[in-house]
């Protein structure tokens, strides 16, 4: 009992010197970065607007979203606060500006987040057939996975070129060069990661489990988690030199063992800290690394800051 107490009362110091740090970093080195006034005039269409011919797929900063459908995982007010990553539908994700999505399933295709279950995957691609028909040049990448500890659906790949195939870009690592003017009319980088089943096939309508990587830290202390981002991304080659998409996550995850462990509360400790990060990776020269990036809980500046990094990469400002 009294080495428990211990415990939790120096994980409680750990994490109050953590949060200090954060704040002091942002007092010190500003969240100010190229173009980090910029605003788009209409979220829902903020690529429009950057003009589809001026966007090259590997320098656009993509604003994702973390665990994309869990708006409506578990049950409201028991479960779901202990899985909830995400208040809105995939829909008004994608009209706040969200271009990333982070989709698990299990083997009946409802979406799921561990051992919890929420609507079917049918819910997800109404919801982006609907945001596709009411946009023109707007590109999505959506990831879709077998949960962890789950099996596949099955035929899970066909289902998904037939639900989705008038819009779908294959798998091309030509892409990666090109404007979203030469992509068009196909709107959706779809990443299907099976767990047993075989990886989609080169030069088909789905892309393979590597087109898109991250390197995940299981941490809800956010400095610790902010550095180790920093680090994780200036590993990587610059977006013009690589073939596939890297993803860092401005995201902390509740902990077993510690007394908090609904993710609102805890994802908070980083949550504001998305323009700081991309300040930071400025100052420490690896912001041309940096291609995807996402969050819990996607608001209107998070988007934005997105949107004014990608602007300054067309204007030639980083």
């Amino acid at each position: 009992m009294g080495s428990q107490a211990s415990k939790q009362l120096a994980r409680r110091k750990a994490l109050s010197t953590e949060k200090k740090t954060l704040v002091e970093l942002n007092q010190s080195c500003g969240d100010v970065f190229p173009c980090s006034d910029y605003h788009p005039p209409d979220r829902k269409n903020w690529m429009s607007s950057l003009g589809p011919e001026k966007l090259h797929i590997n320098k656009i900063v993509w604003p994702g979203t973390h665990d994309s459908a869990t708006n409506k995982v578990g049950i409201p007010f028991v479960s779901r606060p202990f899985a909830q990553c995400q208040s809105l539908s995939i829909y008004r994700q994608l009209v706040r500006g969200t271009r990333v999505l982070d989709i698990r399933i299990q083997e009946d295709r409802k979406v799921c987040h561990g051992i919890l279950v929420t609507y079917n995957i049918d819910v997800v691609f109404a919801d982006i057939k609907k945001f596709l028909g009411e946009t023109e040049s707007e590109i999505i990448i959506l990831e879709i996975r077998t949960e962890f500890g789950h099996q596949d659906p099955p035929e899970f790949e066909k289902y998904l070129e037939d639900q989705l195939g008038e819009f779908l870009i294959h798998q091309d690592d030509h892409v990666f060069g090109k404007t979203i003017a030469e992509v068009l009319p196909k709107r959706i980088i779809c990443v299907w990661k099976p767990s047993k089943s075989p990886q989609p096939k080169a030069g088909g309508p789905l892309w393979s489990a590597g087109y898109l990587k991250d390197n995940w830290i299981d941490t809800d202390l956010p400095s610790t988690k902010f550095e180790s981002n920093i680090k994780h991304l200036s590993e990587q080659q610059p977006v013009t030199s690589r073939k596939f998409f890297y993803r860092v996550e401005n995201t902390v995850t509740p902990q077993a063992d510690n007394p908090v462990l609904c993710v609102k509360p805890v994802t908070r400790r980083i949550h504001g800290y998305a323009r700081l990060f991309i300040a930071k990776c400025v100052s420490q020269g690896c912001v041309d690394r940096l291609q995807i990036l996402s969050t819990d809980f996607i608001d209107e500046d998070f988007v934005d800051a997105c949107a004014g990094l990608t602007n300054a990469r067309i204007e030639g400002k980083v």
